[in-house]
């Protein structure tokens, strides 16, 4: 059975809504003007597969389509118009024993598929509680996991971030492959910061440093030497009494080679013998210790300042550089003590030079060296494990994310290993719900296929002649009938002296011979197999062209349809009915004292500004008669177009007063008792005149809701001051009002 249908972006289908119809049952009345798109409905019904219907859809109770047989023009055009109709097979020569087991066989096939539908039902269920619980895993682990962990760890989400669904498959598929060694979340928030994020470059190691040669040359006993003359030399015990070497060492550069004036004294004191003293006195010993505490002062003075050159360099190198590894702080501090260090020596190995004699020790800058090049080594490891994983990055990273996703897959662990327990069960349970519908499917079509063997055997085309041909002389169509042809499995239509009469029959015998074709395959098959499968009727305007007497024989031929469906008898088991007949509407419809069975569903189909839509009127019958249709427009004109409102007043005011109560215009107007009211209501009654007799476009152009809302309320007023406001009440759905307004 179907129970909705969406109708959208076809003919007067609004291409972004449409139209939906809901809660269809088992009997169906959709009431419409012609052109409202009634037609477009039952084409759909009858061919979905069309391309132009892609964006409508159909939904099926128990997603269980059945066949769909529709009456429309088109139904008219394709079964009378090739001079021959289809044969149409029913059980026409079946005996009673035949037929019961038949019956009996489709009480049984009803049982089977009622059984059916319930272990579906039962199955549609148990999927659904599985797709709740997927849909409820699925939130929580992304609110649980993704959510809390996203933000340190997003780039081991990459793949299954754009959605619940994705990440949810992912946590399931790492749960059950994930074998990396459990990691603690320092440990991997650590190698977070450094694998993700920027893809990590190589770092040059820092150079380290050479300073052996530095701290020899501090030791080298030359320093603490006191470096004097010869002591046998005349001058040698003058010298040592006055400790002067040094003094005089320096003097003696000042000594002119052909000058006797003493660079001391400035006297002419200096002479051969003078020269050849001081020449012993500083000897060759002396000599060669002054050259060597020169040549180390100056190795040492290179190297140092080399040194701290470069170790200045790698200072501020490393300052600018955001990812050192070295610590800067700690290096700038031994740098300077250093560097200070230096300055001190630098003035001791001065004082050296001055003063030979003098005996000195440098400051050690072994201890100041020695923690300069630690911290170098520390950083050139640190250097090689940030470098060895660069070397290595996909391996790290990959390393990487199988350890986070283990963590959180063993945080989560009991989560996991409930959802997976719990969908186990019921997976478990809908593969045996399954099975089990597979086998009553399998039972279903084995006695399908048993009762159209039954009925193949006992199937014929003659009943459907007898049948139709008896209707049609039952209802004063006596000039012609149909006949089986000479091909097997065909009508044709014959008048009386055996002329085939297609092409003289009048619309309204085409239209009913059609419906009487179309009832005799709604209750048979047009192969012998197809006899007793299920179907739906869909009826769109059966009684176009056809007067009262053969309106009241459709009308009833269908309600004996609909008693059948609502009683669940036979194998028509849902019917649709559209018309623009309000009489035939009426008479359809009409219940009488037979109303078992389930209520019938209604519905008005409008064209609003060339646009259809659709109002559901549930179990309460909207159509009753033209006239209360004129009343529903005055009640529901918000939601048509207007435009037909000046008519339908018209019509109210003409059918009741003046044909029923034979008041004109002028009683009327004398009604109202000051001068102002009768203007209103002459108003009323031209504006309504002139809108029901001429194009309103003009007049709809300066007339807004708010002039009809001004003339709605003139209108009741006119049966308030005739004394007819509980007829105004009564057609309205009011209460009655006894007030004069």
């Amino acid at each position: 059975m179907i129970t909705s249908i969406k109708v959208k972006n076809v003919a007067t289908y609004d291409p972004v809504n449409g139209v939906q119809i809901d809660g269809l049952k088992k009997v169906n009345f959709i009431y419409g003007a012609n052109g409202c798109g009634k037609t477009t409905l039952s084409n759909f019904l009858q061919n979905p597969v069309n391309l132009k219907f892609a964006n409508c859809t159909v939904n099926w109770k128990n997603e269980t389509p059945i066949k769909v047989l529709v009456y429309n023009k088109e139904f008219r055009e394709q079964n009378f118009g090739k001079g021959k109709l289809n044969g149409v097979f029913t059980l026409g020569q079946a005996t009673k024993e035949e037929i019961k087991v038949i019956e009996d066989k489709n009480e049984e096939l009803k049982n089977v598929k009622a059984d059916g539908i319930k272990k579906r039902e039962t199955l549609n269920a148990q999927k659904q509680r599985k797709d709740d619980l997927e849909k409820e895993f699925t939130e929580s682990s992304w609110k649980k996991i993704y959510k809390k962990y996203d933000k340190e760890f997003k780039e081991a989400f990459v793949g299954s971030m754009k959605s619940g669904e994705l990440f949810k498959n992912r946590l399931l598929q790492e749960f059950s492959n994930n074998i990396a060694t459990l990691k603690t979340l320092g440990e991997l928030k650590e190698n977070a910061k450094t694998i993700f994020g920027e893809v990590p470059q190589n770092i040059e190691p820092i150079n380290t440093i050479s300073y052996e040669r530095i701290l020899d040359i501090e030791v080298e006993s030359v320093w603490k030497k006191i470096i004097v003359g010869k002591a046998d030399v005349d001058i040698a015990k003058l010298i040592q009494k006055l400790n002067i070497n040094d003094w005089v060492n320096q003097g003696r550069s000042y000594i002119q080679a052909d000058e006797d004036i003493c660079p001391f004294c400035q006297q002419p004191t200096i002479n051969e013998d003078f020269k050849n003293q001081l020449e012993n006195w500083f000897d060759v010993t002396y000599l060669n210790d002054i050259k060597v505490i020169k040549e180390l002062k100056q190795e040492y003075n290179l190297l140092t300042q080399n040194l701290i050159n470069e170790l200045n360099d790698i200072e501020t190198s490393q300052k600018n550089f955001k990812d050192t590894k070295l610590n800067v702080d700690k290096f700038s501090a031994y740098l300077k003590t250093l560097i200070s260090q230096n300055t001190t020596n630098s003035e001791f190995l001065n004082n050296k030079i001055k003063e030979p004699s003098r005996s000195i020790e440098l400051v050690s800058l072994k201890e100041q060296l020695d923690l300069i090049a630690d911290l170098i080594k520390d950083a050139n490891d640190e250097i090689k494990k940030h470098n060895d994983i660069v070397a290595n990055f996909n391996a790290e990273k990959s390393d990487l994310i199988r350890s986070i996703w283990k963590y959180i897959i063993e945080e989560f662990r009991t989560d996991i290993a409930k959802y997976l327990s719990d969908k186990g069960g019921l997976e478990t349970g809908i593969t045996g719900l399954q099975t089990q519908l597979t086998a009553k499917l399998t039972e279903f079509h084995t006695l399908q296929s048993e009762i159209q063997n039954l009925s193949k055997n006992v199937t014929s085309i003659q009943p459907t002649v007898d049948e139709i041909n008896r209707l049609l002389r039952s209802y004063g169509f006596l000039n012609f009938e149909i006949v089986p042809t000479a091909e097997k499995g065909f009508y044709q239509i014959l008048r009386e002296d055996g002329e085939i009469a297609e092409t003289t029959l009048s619309e309204g015998e085409i239209t009913f011979i059609t419906f009487l074709y179309f009832l005799q395959r709604a209750k048979g098959g047009e192969t012998e197999e197809s006899v007793n499968e299920e179907r739906i009727l869909v009826i769109d305007d059966p009684i176009s062209s056809l007067d009262s007497n053969v309106l009241f024989v459709v009308s009833t031929l269908i309600k004996e349809i609909i008693k059948n469906v609502k009683s669940d008898v036979g194998n028509i088991k849902q019917i649709i009915l559209l018309t623009h007949n309000v009489y035939f509407h009426k008479e359809v419809s009409y219940e009488g004292l037979n109303r078992k069975g389930e209520k019938s569903q209604f519905w008005i189909l409008r064209k609003n500004n060339k646009v259809s839509t659709i109002h559901f009127y549930g179990l309460n019958n909207p159509i009753q008669s033209s006239y209360e249709l004129l009343w529903r427009e005055i009640k529901e004109w918000e939601n048509n177009s207007g435009i037909t409102i000046q008519n339908t007043l018209r019509r109210i005011l003409e059918n009741y007063f003046s044909i029923l109560g034979n008041k004109r215009d002028d009683v009327l107007i004398n009604k109202f008792t000051t001068q102002e009211d009768r203007e209103i209501c002459s108003s009323l009654l031209s504006w309504a005149n002139e809108g029901s007799h001429t194009l309103p476009d003009d007049l709809f152009i300066e007339a807004p809701d708010g002039t009809i809302t001004k003339y709605l309320e003139v209108f009741k007023n006119i049966f308030s001051h005739t004394d007819n406001i509980g007829h105004y009440n009564m057609m309205m759905g009011m209460e009655l009002d006894f007030e004069k307004n």
